[in-house]
C-alpha cells in the first residue's frame, strides 16, 4: 500500500467515523431511544457519513477523483441485481426452517405478536389481521427496497465504492473481512444503545460484526460483478427492507432475537454458505474490473 492510499484510508476512517459518531450522539444525548422508530430518521445523515468522507477524500486528500467510483448502473448486469434485490427471501426462509427445526424461536405468521410489541403501550391490539396479509408482505418491503436503494448508496458508496477495493489490493478476501468487521464496529455506538439487538447490546458486539462481514464478501462479489456500486447499495436496501423487516415481524416479542434476526446467529449459515462459495470459487479475484467505471 503505498503513501497515498495508506493517507487516504486514514483519512475516510476519521471522517466516516468522526461524523456519523456524532450525528448519532446527538438524539441519544437529547432523550430519543435507539429503539424508536424515530431513531431510524434521525440517524439517516450518519449513514452518509461514508459516502462524505469518499467524495472529500477522493476530490481533497488523494485528488484521485471517481473513474473508479461504480457510478455506472450497468444494467446489462441485471442477473446480479436480481440476487441482490431478491436473496433476502431466502435467508429468511432459511432462518425461519432452522429456528423451528432447532426450537429456537418459532415464527408467527399472523405477526400480531411482532405487532403487539411494537405498539404504545396501552394501546388496544387487533383480534385478527387481514387474511393473507403475510403473503402481501413480502411484496410490500421488496417495493420499499428499491425506493430505499439511493439512501443506502450514503454507506456503500463508501464502504464498496471507497474502502474496500483500496484494502488488501492483491488480497480482496481480506479487504471483505477487514472492512466488514470495521463496518460492524462503526455500529457499536448505536448497537451499545440496543438500536439491533434490544436486550442483547453487548453480545451485539460480537454477532454484529460476524453478519457485516459476510455481507461485506457478497456485497463486494456484487459490486465487482457489475462494475456499480448501486448492486451493493441495492443488496444492502433489500437487507434493511427484505431481511431485517421480514425477520422482525415473524420473530420480534419471541425468544432468542439475537439467533433469528437476519444479522442474528441463524443467518450465518445460508448466508455464510454463499460467501464460501464466493470465495472458494475464487469469484473475488478479478480484482482489476472491480475499480473499472464502465
Amino acid at each position: 500500500m503505498d503513501d497515498k492510499t495508506r493517507k487516504g484510508i486514514v483519512a475516510y476512517l476519521l471522517i466516516t467515523f468522526g461524523l456519523a459518531w456524532t450525528l448519532w450522539e446527538i438524539p441519544l444525548r437529547l432523550g430519543m431511544s435507539a429503539s424508536s422508530p424515530l431513531f431510524q430518521l434521525a440517524a439517516l445523515p450518519g449513514a452518509f457519513a461514508p459516502a462524505v468522507a469518499a467524495v472529500v477524500v477522493r476530490k481533497w486528500v488523494t485528488r484521485e477523483g471517481f473513474a473508479d467510483a461504480g457510478l455506472r448502473l450497468n444494467l446489462h448486469r441485471w442477473p446480479y441485481y436480481l440476487v441482490a434485490w431478491l436473496l433476502p427471501l431466502p435467508v429468511t426462509a432459511t432462518i425461519v426452517g432452522l429456528a423451528a427445526a432447532l426450537g429456537v424461536s418459532q415464527p408467527d405468521f399472523s405477526l400480531l405478536r411482532a405487532i403487539g410489541t411494537m405498539m404504545p403501550e396501552g394501546a388496544s391490539l387487533p383480534s385478527a389481521l387481514p387474511p393473507g396479509l403475510f403473503f402481501i408482505v413480502p411484496i410490500q418491503v421488496s417495493i420499499i427496497a428499491l425506493v430505499a436503494t439511493p439512501v443506502l448508496w450514503g454507506e456503500e458508496f463508501g464502504w464498496r465504492g471507497y474502502l474496500q477495493v483500496r484494502l488488501f489490493r492483491q488480497r480482496p478476501l481480506l479487504a471483505a473481512i477487514a472492512s466488514g468487521l470495521i463496518w460492524g464496529v462503526w455500529h457499536y455506538p448505536i448497537n451499545l444503545r440496543g438500536y439491533n439487538y434490544p436486550g442483547q447490546p453487548i453480545l451485539g458486539l460480537i454477532v454484529f460484526p460476524v453478519g457485516t462481514t459476510l455481507l461485506s464478501i457478497i456485497f463486494g462479489w456484487l459490486r465487482l460483478k457489475t462494475g456499480s456500486v448501486w448492486a451493493a447499495s441495492l443488496a444492502h436496501a433489500a437487507t434493511n427492507a427484505i431481511g431485517m423487516a421480514l425477520t422482525t415481524l415473524l420473530f420480534m416479542g419471541g425468544p432468542n432475537w439475537i439467533m433469528v434476526s437476519y444479522l442474528g446467529v441463524l443467518a450465518w449459515m445460508p448466508l455464510g454458505a454463499l460467501c464460501a462459495w464466493i470465495a472458494l470459487s475464487g469469484q473475488l479475484e478479478e480484482r482489476d474490473s472491480s475499480l473499472r467505471s464502465e
